[in-house]
């Protein structure tokens, strides 16, 4: 079928929106969105795969604007397609409150697969996602999933070191239904590309293993989109790169310029421009109904392929079973019971402790799948028995992420909000740091799964400094929507894992690298979800309450032994394995826990930010460490029970004192 005047009006009025809607908010990025319409057309046209009446139907296919300053493009085309985004909500644009923020965030616009804005990470969400696929289809048959991972990045994303990871990985697996559209338009905030790029994308991405295609100057060409975009979709061996050369901002005054990439056209240029494109030069959104009715059709050809595939996918025996366990709760029943439960004295190191866990949840769990950086046997996420992912093997559950930790986050978010997967990915909680602006996003987007993080203190030892987290855990507690484990032993690590499966959201899991003695006698899933609780009671009346989290409770049991004897006053030790689920409880349980009028000590072998909050006393590490032994680098930086001892001494004769 041939492209008619109505496909060239429809561009018409999507380059109008992209010009129309920053300016009434006087912000934005018109430039972007003008130069990718004809991209955009054909494909929510003619290619893409999906229905506005069921935003969240399994077997859609998924567009990620990995270039997110664009977002007035995906904004307009939810709109025009169908979904639930009124003209009302364009005119809203980066506007409090409105459906049409600044960058796209999901789950909070229908149609918004993920969070985009900080560059390259949509790149390696469509990795994740595309990882997801695979590994599903494999598993369900193509009867059931089978869709495609539409990307759009810009020279931003590919600049960022975070798209070389993700990009040599999806080459690596062979990523079939993957494809990314790449605006070669030349132009960046400073200036031309040239101030800072001369890459060969091409090479690079056919180094990678992609399937590339060069389209030159053929943006405006809509056949030749729609071939492009057809061979990308039928491209069943490898990821594919389409490479676009756009002219930002065409056909405004300002076309092919810097200023045009944000927000540069204002009342005259717009008009100028609108003429061009020979649509009313003094109506804003405007919208004709040949327009709005052929694009509802686009967005409702769909629909009969939807209603059939709901059929379709609960009538394919087991794995339709399993099917509506993934997309169910993703659990067994009883999957609880099969948690594991260590006995009292006995000493786990709760990285080995967590990896049962892991192993135990598999059969349980079928949508739990990830692996770790390079780190995969030292973190303790090891997936032993279904298969290691790969084009040979796309079933399989354990990835084998390489030294890519940057990429690794991005892509754990792409599977976890692909939809039925439960990603979990490990390195050192030192290399948290790397993967930073993926975790911010995956609190900001509510992507479930679990970021685990081992060798969480100076007792990693020998490596030294560089390899020892301090800073780390206070970090991780200054983002919002994410809650941190550091359990104490064993028992208290399979609590967490409870959680966290459970848990609507991220998680991360810090873990010790050396072994530490189990002092619960339960799996304490009740006690542990509330963030903190008496792990020990004083045999008296409580004249202090010392506070720890992770390897150093079991120090501060034995400090308060050691205290209650020499002073013969009452001791009460709180385990506190997650200071953001303690936070949430009321405050009569706070301080049923920790009472305030009692004196209070905290002992965490990291820095002691955020402590003041809760004790009067902080021992912890607020220096970088050394390179010595793990136990005498403790002792070096006072995480000891002697430590304890020494504060509560001299705590209380102050307050005797006074």
């Amino acid at each position: 079928m041939s492209f008619s005047e109505i496909d060239h009006r429809s561009i018409a009025v999507i380059k109008g929106l992209a010009m129309d809607a920053p300016h009434a908010a006087n912000s934005g990025h018109q430039g972007t969105a003008m130069a990718l319409a004809p991209l955009a057309h054909v494909l929510w046209t003619r290619v893409m795969t999906y229905d506005p009446k069921d935003p969240l139907w399994p077997n859609r296919d998924r567009f990620i604007l990995s270039a997110g300053h664009a977002s007035i493009l995906l904004y307009s085309m939810l709109h025009l397609a169908g979904y639930k985004l009124s003209l009302e909500d364009l005119k809203q644009f980066r506007q409090l409150g409105s459906l049409t923020p600044g960058h796209p965030e999901s789950g909070h616009t229908d149609g918004v697969e993920v969070t985009t804005g900080p560059l390259g990470q949509g790149f390696a969400n469509g990795v994740g996602m595309a990882i997801a696929e695979r590994n599903l289809r494999a598993r369900l048959g193509s009867e059931i999933c089978d869709h495609n991972i539409w990307v759009v990045c810009s020279d931003g994303d590919l600049s960022e070191g975070i798209s070389h990871e993700a990009a040599s990985l999806a080459g690596h697996l062979h990523l079939d239904r993957l494809t990314v559209i790449y605006d070669d338009n030349l132009i960046t905030i400073d200036g031309e590309t040239n101030l800072s790029l001369s890459d060969n994308p091409a090479l690079r991405f056919k180094s990678y293993g992609w399937n590339v295609i060069e389209m030159g100057d053929e943006s405006k060409n809509l056949d030749a989109l729609e071939s492009a975009l057809l061979e990308a979709k039928n491209q069943n061996e490898r990821p594919s790169i389409i490479i676009l050369r756009t002219l930002i901002g065409e056909p405004s005054p300002h076309t092919n310029t810097a200023a045009v990439h944000g927000y540069s056209l204002k009342d005259t240029e717009i008009e100028e421009t609108k003429k061009i494109l020979d649509i009313p030069e003094s109506e804003t959104f405007w919208i004709p109904n040949d327009v709005s009715e052929y694009y509802r059709a686009a967005g409702a050809r769909n629909e009969e392929t939807r209603k059939k595939w709901q059929k379709t996918a609960s009538s394919q025996g087991d794995k339709s079973e399993l099917w509506d366990t993934l997309s169910g709760s993703g659990l067994t029943p009883n999957w609880k019971e099969s948690l594991p439960v260590w006995e009292l004295g006995d000493n786990v190191a709760t990285r080995k402790a967590s990896n049962e866990c892991i192993q135990s949840l598999l059969s349980v769990m079928p949508g739990l799948i990830g692996g770790g950086a390079d780190l995969t046997g030292n973190t303790g996420t090891t997936i032993s028995h279904f298969g290691v992912q790969s084009a040979e093997e796309p079933q399989g559950r354990q990835i084998f992420f390489g030294v890519r930790e940057h990429a690794m986050g991005a892509i754990s978010n792409g599977i976890a909000l692909h939809g039925t997967l439960f990603p979990v990915t490990g390195t050192f909680l030192v290399f948290s740091d790397y993967m930073r602006g993926a975790v911010r996003l995956a609190a900001l987007s509510n992507a479930k799964g679990v970021f685990v993080w081992s060798h969480d203190s100076v007792a990693v030892g020998e490596d030294g400094p560089t390899h020892q987290p301090v800073e780390h855990a206070a970090s991780l507690r200054a983002i919002p929507n994410l809650d941190v484990f550091r359990p104490a032993d064993a028992n208290e690590t399979s609590a967490a894992w409870e959680i966290a499966v459970a848990h609507e959201g991220p998680t991360a899991m810090l873990l010790t690298r050396q072994d530490t003695p189990v002092i619960t006698t339960k799996k304490n899933t009740d006690e542990v979800s509330k963030g903190a609780y008496v792990i020990r009671e004083s045999s008296t009346d409580i004249a202090l309450t010392v506070i720890a989290t992770g390897s150093e409770v079991s120090l501060a049991c034995k400090a308060a032994d050691d205290i209650e004897k020499e002073f013969e006053l009452g001791v009460r030790v709180v385990s506190m394995p997650c200071m953001e689920r303690f936070e949430r409880q009321t405050t009569e349980y706070q301080k049923s826990i920790i009472n305030p009028t009692v004196p209070s000590i905290s002992i965490e072998a990291g820095s002691t930010f955020g402590w003041s909050k809760w004790a009067d006393t902080q021992i912890g590490i607020d220096s970088f460490g050394t390179s010595a032994p793990g136990d005498i680098a403790l002792t070096e930086f006072g995480i000891t029970s002697e430590s304890i001892y020494t504060a509560a001494k001299n705590l209380l004769e102050n307050r005797e004192n006074t």
